[in-house]
C-alpha cells in the first residue's frame, strides 16, 4: 500500500484500507475502485489522504503498535461513551476500562514497532481518532519511561477522556440538558470542563480527571488553565502534552491538511524545555515513525519511491523502496525496483515527501 493525498488519486484506483465512521459502519470498503463521485465524497468527509493499493508494494507489511481492528473499537468505544454523556446518561467506566488495558496489552507486544498514525480521518471520527492516538503515544512513552501498571492504567484513562470537554455544553446550555455541570468553580473551558465532570465519575482516578485538566499546562508556564510551571504539572500530563501537540500537528482538527509526521516531530523537538519536559520528548521522538511506512517520499539522489520498512531507534533513516520505468521496454511498463537502506547509504537523505 502506498499513503496518498486526496489530490494525488487516479480514477480507478484501489482503496487500501477501510473507512469507517465513529459509530463502526464502513462508509467505504477496501479495495473499492476510487470513482470521481467517491473522490469528492472523500473530500466532503473531510478526509485529506487514504491508503491505495499497489501491486509494486504487495510484499509490504505496514507494521503497527495497535491492529486496526483494536484501534477501531477503541473508537467506537469512545464514540459511545460521550454519546452517552451528552444525553445525560452515565458512560460505562469498565468499557472504557477494558479498552485502555487491551491498548496497553497490544503495545506491550509491540513496543519495538515505530508509532504510525496515518490514519484515515473524517469529520465524523476526527475527535476520536484524536483521543485513541493520544492515548497510543502516551502509553509507547510510559512504557520507555518505565511507569507501573497501575500510573500506566491512570494515564491511558486520562488520554482517552483528555478532550471530553469539548463535547460538554456550556454553562448557558447545560441549564436546559440533563448533563450536571453545577459546580461552582465551572468554568467554560474544556479542560475545567472535562476535570468537572470526570472527578464526579467514580470509577475515574482523580489522576485521570487531573490529565484532562492540565494536558495544555507547559513547563514554562505559558499554558492554561492554571498557568502552572515544571514540577507543578504532575508527570502524566506532561506526558499527555506532548502527545495531544503533535497530533494536532499532524491532523486537520484545527483545520488544514496537517503537518507531515518529520515536520511536526521537528516543531515539538524545538519546544523541548520551553513547553515540553525533555525526557518525555527524548522517549517520544525514539518511538515516532518520521517518515511512515507507505509514505512517498523524493531521495536527494533525484529518485522517487515509497517507504517500505523501519528501522527501531533510527526513525528518520527508513528503508525506501524507488521504482524507475524501464526505458528499454516496449510501452514503458516495466521499472527497475531498488531498495535504498537509508541507515547504510549515510549521504542519501529524504529530500521531501511526495503527496
Amino acid at each position: 500500500m502506498k499513503y496518498t493525498s486526496i489530490d494525488r488519486i487516479q480514477q480507478g484506483e484501489k482503496l487500501g484500507k477501510h473507512i469507517f465512521a465513529s459509530d463502526g459502519r464502513v462508509l467505504l470498503n477496501e479495495g473499492v475502485p476510487l470513482t470521481i463521485g467517491l473522490i469528492s465524497k472523500l473530500r466532503r468527509m473531510g478526509v485529506n489522504a487514504v491508503y491505495l493499493k499497489d501491486d509494486r508494494l504487495s510484499d509490504v507489511t505496514i507494521e503497527e503498535v495497535v491492529s486496526d481492528k483494536t484501534k477501531h473499537e477503541a473508537i467506537v468505544t469512545l464514540s459511545d461513551a460521550f454519546q452517552f454523556i451528552q444525553s445525560g446518561k452515565n458512560f460505562d467506566t469498565q468499557e472504557v476500562g477494558n479498552t485502555a488495558s487491551k491498548l496497553i496489552d497490544e503495545i506491550l507486544q509491540n513496543k519495538d514497532v515505530l508509532v504510525n498514525l496515518t490514519d484515515i480521518r473524517t469529520n465524523d471520527n476526527e475527535l476520536f481518532v484524536h483521543s485513541v492516538n493520544v492515548c497510543i503515544i502516551s502509553i509507547i512513552v510510559a512504557i520507555q519511561l518505565g511507569l507501573d501498571p497501575k500510573r500506566m492504567q491512570e494515564l491511558a484513562i486520562g488520554a482517552l477522556m483528555h478532550d471530553l470537554g469539548k463535547i460538554l455544553p456550556d454553562r448557558k446550555e447545560a441549564e436546559t440538558t440533563k448533563v450536571s455541570l453545577e459546580d461552582d468553580e465551572f468554568l467554560d473551558d474544556h479542560t475545567w470542563k472535562g476535570f468537572n465532570y470526570l472527578r464526579k465519575v467514580k470509577d475515574v482516578s482523580t489522576l485521570s480527571a487531573h490529565v484532562a485538566l492540565t494536558h495544555h499546562e507547559y513547563v514554562d508556564g505559558t499554558g492554561f488553565p492554571r498557568k502552572l510551571k515544571a514540577d507543578e504539572i504532575h508527570f502524566l500530563s506532561k506526558i499527555v502534552a506532548v502527545a495531544n501537540h503533535y497530533d494536532n500537528l499532524i491532523s486537520s482538527l484545527n483545520g488544514g491538511s496537517g503537518l507531515r509526521p518529520h515536520e511536526a516531530c521537528e516543531r515539538v523537538l524545538g519546544l523541548t524545555n520551553i513547553y515540553f519536559d525533555h525526557n518525555v520528548v527524548w522517549k517520544f521522538l525514539r518511538s515516532i515513525a518520521f517518515y511512515p511506512t507507505g509514505s512517498q517520499v523524493k531521495l536527494t539522489t533525484g529518485e522517487t519511491g515509497v517507504v517500505v520498512a523501519q528501522h527501531r531507534g533510527l526513525p528518520q533513516r527508513p528503508i525506501v523502496r524507488t521504482f524507475k520505468i524501464d526505458q528499454h521496454t516496449y510501452g514503458g511498463d516495466d521499472f527497475e525496483v531498488k531498495e535504498v537502506d537509508l541507515a547504510k547509504e549515510t549521504t542519501i537523505f529524504i529530500e521531501s515527501i511526495v503527496m
